[in-house]
Parts: structure tokens; sequence; C-alpha cells
């Protein structure tokens, strides 16, 4: 199983939009120029994203966009669900048609961890990533890194 960029960029650009949207609406193009995605990239995303409810947009002068909920409101898996990124560690698309019209002698077995990672992701929102960013008492966003084993 492999993420997309497509899924990768959408959670990073919402996430860029909910740290910087309380300066007003958030332009695509600061978010380009922030992380490093293409805009017309992004305006594909937003789209998606847009017609999921995940945020509205202003017109014009000073427009942008905004989260459409609050960032508590927003889960991960939701974002990439938006832009049909999906969470399946199975060959045959979570079908079970894998070996030769029926179920591999593995297919059970990634089945339930693509589940688990949809669980995982589902339980993650955008505050929840806000606050991975903020050190204690710190100045300001910092990258966590995932502990080493």
């Amino acid at each position: 199983m492999k993420l997309t960029t497509k899924g990768r960029y959408a959670v990073t650009a919402m996430l860029d939009l909910a740290l910087h949207e309380g300066n007003g609406p958030v332009p695509l193009a600061s978010i380009a120029r922030r992380q490093g995605i293409s805009l017309s990239y992004l305006e594909q995303l937003f789209t998606r994203l847009r017609q999921r409810g995940l945020v509205s947009s202003t017109r014009g002068p000073g427009g942008g966009y905004r989260l459409a909920r609050p960032p508590e409101a927003i889960s991960v898996v939701e974002v990439m669900g938006a832009v049909d990124e999906t969470v399946d560690a199975t060959r045959c698309g979570g079908k079970g048609n894998c070996d030769g019209g029926l179920p591999c002698l593995t297919h059970e077995l990634w089945t339930e961890l693509s589940e688990e990672i949809r669980r995982f992701l589902a339980g993650i929102s955008l505050a929840d990533l806000i606050r991975m960013r903020q050190p204690e008492g710190g100045p300001g966003p910092v990258l966590v890194s995932p502990p080493q084993a």
C-alpha cells in the first residue's frame, strides 16, 4: 500500500490552511508557495475539498479558502476521502477476487490492516495535527518525528 501525492498534499494543504486561516481567507498561492505544491494541483484538490464541504471559498481581492468546519471536526481520513485517496492494503481493492476470482490466502489480513489504518486516520483531526506541531509552552510549530523503535 502506498499513499499517493494526492492524499499527502491534500492533508498538508488542509493543515496549512488550518494554521493560517486566523488572518482571513488563505489564497491557494500562499499554500503553494509555503508547501512547494503546484498551484494548479492545489486548485484541483480544493475543488474536491469544497465539493465535499470541507472548505469554503471567497472570491475577489482578499479572497481565498477557509475551513468549512472547526479543525477538531475534520479528520485526516475525511480529507483523504474527499480527494479519492484510498487506504487499502489488498491487491484486489477489497473486492476479494485477488486469487483467480476468489480471496487470496492473506485477504483477511490485508483487509483488517486497511481497516486499522482507516480507524487510525479517522481518529486524527486537523486540530490534533496542529497540537502535534506545537511544542508545549514553546514559541511556534515544530516537526514531530515518530518514536524510533
